[in-house]
């Protein structure tokens, strides 16, 4: 009798703890986790707009293209990590696809912003090949200072990292100091 009533009680504090979720994640307590990217500069006009934009972007086009590394110093780049999942290993929650893990790549991405002060863009890939995987990765790596794979099933995990030596990645399941 008490472990019937222990798993009644514990199924209604699990369903209200989802329902707490799922209104928190919709922001009826505030904002959803990333709302929206915002300029690092300020354009309040016309010329600041050509500067901006075009013509104006076009000398740093040319400046970076003799000098890639300077994509590093002009662009987002280098402040800015992708957070790649395929949702195939979400929390304990396991395979659940890549549209129900966004809350929690949205969730590491607010980590970045606030304890590191990087910006992180959360990609949720509707691919779980291995090879698929990898070339998605490698194709986004200019755009981001580093790729974050993230709850992506072993051993899958482990293969894609190794493939992509090349570029700043890191896994952090196999990556982060484990105690």
């Amino acid at each position: 009798m008490v472990c019937c009533r222990y798993r009644v009680l514990h199924h209604r504090l699990g369903r209200c703890q989802q329902q707490a979720g799922v209104l928190w994640h919709n922001g009826y307590t505030g904002p959803p986790l990333l709302s929206r990217a915002r300029p690092a500069v300020d354009v309040p006009d016309r010329h600041a707009l050509a500067m901006a934009y075009t013509p104006g972007v076009a000398r740093v086009c040319t400046a970076i293209a003799d000098e890639p590394e300077l994509a590093a110093e002009y662009t987002w780049v280098a402040d800015t990590v992708a957070v790649v999942t395929d949702g195939t290993a979400v929390l304990g929650l396991g395979d659940i696809g890549p549209a129900a893990a966004m809350p929690v790549m949205e969730g590491k991405s607010l980590l970045f912003q606030r304890f590191a002060g990087i910006d992180a863009v959360p990609i949720c890939l509707a691919c779980t090949g291995t090879d698929e995987i990898v070339t998605a990765v490698a194709a986004l790596a200019p755009s981001f200072g580093g790729i974050n794979l993230e709850d992506i099933s072993a051993p899958r995990c482990f293969e894609i990292e190794d493939r992509l030596l090349d570029i700043p990645v890191f896994h952090d399941d196999q990556t982060a100091p484990r105690s």
